[in-house]
């Protein structure tokens, strides 16, 4: 088979956004989280960013990338959540590094979920505080803890580890929306 035949895929319109995406890869667990979010903790679609664009610069290099899901309030980054199937644990390190770089400030929960369950991190201080959809913070939650919350920066040294970690994780992701080419 020549290498610029692509597979032909399935498209769903996405729960958030209303945009035709590839269902491929962890795009039903992905929906379901979204649905979650919205219909039983109250978050506006509008707060729901997918398939967020973010860029890093590590060892010297732009990473380019994208993050399943980033949930905003008040106009500031509250959680970052990676959608995947299989061992939920396995991704502990990888989101706990997207929250921890994707913002000057370190984003306060990151989440990883198979959209029948999910694993909550105080991604600041690196712990798990929680195991199931219903220990994510709600709309309401996020709103309160937000008044209060005063991030500390990463020291710049320890900046970098988690974007060496954050890369090594994310690059194994091959199943995944920006690597289809439609």
């Amino acid at each position: 088979m020549p290498s610029d035949v692509q597979k032909p895929y399935d498209m769903i319109t996405d729960f958030a956004t209303g945009r035709s995406i590839p269902d491929i890869g962890t795009e039903p667990h992905r929906q379901a989280v979204e649905k979650y979010l919205h219909e039983r903790l109250g978050y506006p679609l509008s707060s729901i960013g997918v398939d967020v664009e973010m860029t890093l610069e590590v060892a010297g290099e732009p990473y380019h990338t994208q993050l399943d899901l980033v949930i905003t309030v008040a106009c500031k980054p509250f959680m970052v959540i990676k959608c995947a199937a299989g061992s939920l644990d396995s991704r502990e390190k990888e989101v706990i590094a997207a929250a921890r770089v994707m913002d000057a400030m370190p984003v306060p929960y990151a989440v990883s979920s198979d959209g029948t369950t999910a694993l909550v991190y105080d991604a600041v201080n690196r712990k798990k505080i929680g195991e199931g959809l219903d220990q994510m913070p709600s709309y309401e939650a996020a709103e309160a803890f937000l008044q209060t919350y005063a991030p500390e920066p990463i020291a710049e040294d320890r900046r970098k580890r988690e974007k060496i970690i954050f890369k090594s994780y994310d690059s194994m992701n091959l199943n995944v929306q920006r690597n289809v080419q439609r």
